[in-house]
Formats: C-alpha cells, structure tokens, sequence
C-alpha cells in the first residue's frame, strides 16, 4: 500500500509517520548508493580529517610514552584526589560505546527495524571508543609495564589478583564485551563484505574481500546459519550491555567514600552510558548523513526515535541525581550530606551545574517535535549532553575524592597540560579508526537496508 506522499514506508503500510527510508529506493540503488561511498575516488576533505586526527593521535601516544618515562607525577593528581581525568576518561569512553550494542542487539531482539539505517557505525563506534577506554586503566597506575598484573596471571611474586576487587571483574567485562561486540558487528559485515567483492574491479581488493567475506553466495544455508549466529550474539550482547557499566560503577560504589557508596550506581551509570552512547551516535550520523548525502536512508524519523530515547535516560539520570540528595539528607549521614552540598555549592559548583544544564535542561527541548526534528538544534544539543556527560564522570570522582573525612586532608586538583593532551588525543585514536571505517567499509548495512524495503515483503508482487 502506498502512502500519501506516494512513497513506501519501512514496511510497506500506510503510515502518517515519517518514512525511514525514501526516495522509492530499490535493491540495486540501495547497493550502488552505499557501495560507491566506498568505491569512489577518496575525496580531498577525507584526506585532511585524517591528517588532522593521525596528527592528535600521534599526541596521545607521544604523550603516553612521555607519562611511561617520566612517571604520572606529570599529572594533576594529588593527595587526596589520586584519581583523575585517567579514570574520568575510561568511565566516558566505555559509556560511549554503549549505545552501539544497544541498537544493534535489543532493538533487534525488539523487531525495531529503524535501527537497520544507523547500527552499522553504531557498532563500529562501540570498539573504537572500547579501544579508547581501555587504554586509560593500563597508563593510569604509572607503572604500565605490569601493566599484566590485571589479568589473571601470578606475576613473578607468585602472587594472583584479587577476584574479589571491581577493578580485576573490569578487565573481564570489557574485554568479554568488546570481544562480542567485534564478532557481531563482523558477522553482520559479512554479507555486504560479498556485495563489495562481486563488484570490486582490482584483484587485491577481489581477494582481500573474498577472505573476509569466508565464501558467502548468499544461498538459502548460509542465510539460515547467519541468521542464527546473528541472534545468538544479540542475546549475548544484550546482558552485556547491563553488566558492563554496572561493573564500572562498582569500581566506585564499592567503597566507603560518601559520595560513593550508594547503591544507585548500577542503574545510574547503565542509563547515563545508554545516554552519552546515542549523543555520539546522533553527532556522528548526522555528520555522516551530511557529508555522504545519505538524507534517504538516516531520515529525520531516525533521529526523531533517538531523541526519544535521549530523553527517556535523560529524565532517568535526572532523577537519579535527585535520588542521590534525597538519600544523602534520608541517610541522616553528615558525611554524606556534605558529599552532596559540597558538589553542588563547594569549589567545583561549576562542574556541578554544567553537567545539570547539559544533562537535565538540555534534553528537555526533545519534548517538542518541532525542536527534535531540527538537525542544528540535534546536533548541538547532541554535543552538549556529551560534554555534559563527561562532567558527570568528573564530578563523581574529584569532587568526592577532593574532600575526604577529615579536613585536613582536603585539596584541590587541578589538570595539567599533558592530562587535556592525553584526553584530546584520545579523540583522534577514536576518530582515525572511525575515518578508516567510513573510508573501506559499508557505514550503512546494505543486506539490513533491503529487508525492511517493500519489495522485501513476499506479497509486493501481488499488490503490482
């Protein structure tokens, strides 16, 4: 059935919704759209923001062999504030890689089918911000050569970790979780890696693809086990997705420190890296949709969705930081109450009401229709939230470790130059490695793409 606008929409019914795909595209346009990024010429403007972030990424390593050599007294970090932006940084980058999992494994087990548009580069942000996070636990102990001591391996003092610390069950749950997330997104990959290879002209490019495509000829077998394989691994990534940054908040709910010790933690962290995740997805498709003229396949009823679920965990992560006053004063706890004033009144206010603006205001104009289909008012506000979020982390760990019990250990941390430097750099690990992707790789998932078309539906033919 056709709709008003005489397009199809995602699954082929009249629908006063916005259409998730448009422009009456057909399997052979959808190939060739998606292809040619790839296939064509690289454009001059790739060229320079590769430049642009290899030249930030080679800072962050520079930077991290300077911090080996000299030690992490290069730092900000003090007595009583020994964790800094190191930890700050882990905790942002692993929620950043949460919303790739989410819209590929949930909103598939959830039959949602607008996700086909966005999950490609959605995954694929996932490992490359989980690459970005678990380089900061290894460098922030200074000593990155037992480095090893993570694991569990007994070290040459015949000595094993403590299973019972957060930090060892962290190596396990990111590392399971960025090991899952890379077999589904290559899984998924494999059908468009085969497109790619019966259209390649050079015979490099014919054998590379025809390698990592492992023989797929798109028959009726092969579609059936990848099918299978790609559920399974949904329903492994979807606890994954729960585990990960509850094991991260452990690190700090775990302990005794008021400001810390709350149980809120889990559901609180889970909701704010969902948060975060779809902020950078937002900010990325919309850069994407733009510079690859992909307006056909990323709809403003893609963004219309993720703004919804933004605002949903935003209105989570307010009230979980209206939870957390309330049960400071409830707790009839001194410390705890102060844990609390002191964030939102003591020397790093500041920080405190950034990340409410950008984390609890901001959201709210995702309230109108009108503002949530705007492109520059998702973008900015997009940006905004990630800030935002990165100020929670910041807050949750400096402004509690800055004061502890007793006022004589008290301080002030500041950042130097090489903690902006190792932060900003890592920007440019994460966007080389997404630049790379967009460049050899389909950023949209064609063989996905083509079953929500109508011509997909098996009774299209009869209706025509």
């Amino acid at each position: 059935m056709r709709s008003e606008s005489g397009t199809y929409n995602q699954i082929g019914l009249h629908s006063q919704e916005t259409p998730l795909i448009t422009g009456n595209q057909t399997f052979a346009s959808v190939t060739d759209a998606i292809s040619e990024i790839i296939e064509r010429k690289t454009p001059r403007l790739w060229y320079l923001a590769i430049a642009f972030s290899s030249s930030l990424m080679i800072m962050f390593f520079v930077l991290i062999g300077y911090l080996i050599w000299e030690g992490i007294g290069i730092w900000g970090i003090n007595v009583p504030v020994g964790w800094g932006w190191a930890i700050v940084n882990f905790v942002f980058w692993v929620g950043i890689g949460h919303a790739g999992t989410l819209i590929s494994a949930i909103l598939f087990l959830l039959r949602q089918r607008w996700r086909t548009s966005i999950n490609r580069f959605a995954e694929a942000m996932t490992l490359f911000a989980v690459i970005c996070a678990m380089i900061f636990p290894a460098i922030h102990v200074g000593r990155i050569w037992v480095a090893y001591w993570m694991f569990p391996l007994p070290n040459q003092m015949d000595m094993w970790p403590n299973f019972r610390s957060p930090l060892i069950w962290d190596v396990f749950a990111v590392s399971t979780y960025f090991t899952v997330s890379l077999l589904f997104w290559y899984v998924g990959l494999i059908p468009d890696l085969a497109t790619l290879r019966d259209r390649a002209k050079s015979r490099l490019r014919k054998i590379l693809l025809g390698i990592f495509s492992l023989g797929w000829r798109g028959g009726n077998r092969q579609w059936k086990h990848y099918e299978l394989a790609y559920l399974l691994l949904a329903g492994l990534s979807t606890p994954l997705v729960l585990s990960v940054h509850s094991v991260v908040s452990t690190d700090f709910a775990t302990s005794v420190l008021p400001g810390w010790h709350t149980t809120i933690f889990p559901p609180y962290f889970v909701a704010g890296a969902i948060f975060s995740g779809f902020a950078m997805v937002m900010t990325l498709s919309i850069i994407a949709r733009k510079v690859f003229k992909l307006e056909d396949f990323i709809t403003i009823g893609h963004f219309e969705k993720m703004s919804k679920i933004m605002l949903l965990t935003g209105m989570m992560v307010g009230y979980a930081y209206s939870i957390e006053f309330f049960m400071a004063w409830y707790s009839g706890n001194d410390y705890e109450a102060f844990a609390f004033l002191n964030r939102a009144f003591g020397p790093y206010a500041w920080a405190y009401w950034i990340m409410i603006t950008c984390n609890v205001v901001v959201p709210q104009v995702f309230w109108f229709r009108k503002l949530r289909t705007s492109i520059p008012v998702l973008f900015v506000s997009s940006i905004l939230i990630n800030v935002g979020m990165w100020f929670e982390r910041f807050v949750i760990v400096v402004s509690s470790l800055s004061r502890d019990f007793l006022p004589s250990s008290w301080g002030y941390y500041t950042p130097t130059i090489y903690d902006v430097g190792i932060f900003v750099g890592s920007f440019g690990l994460f966007l080389t490695l997404f630049l790379l992707f967009v460049r050899f790789l389909p950023i949209i998932a064609v063989s996905e793409i083509k079953g929500v078309l109508p011509q997909a539906d098996p009774h299209y033919g009869k209706e025509h």
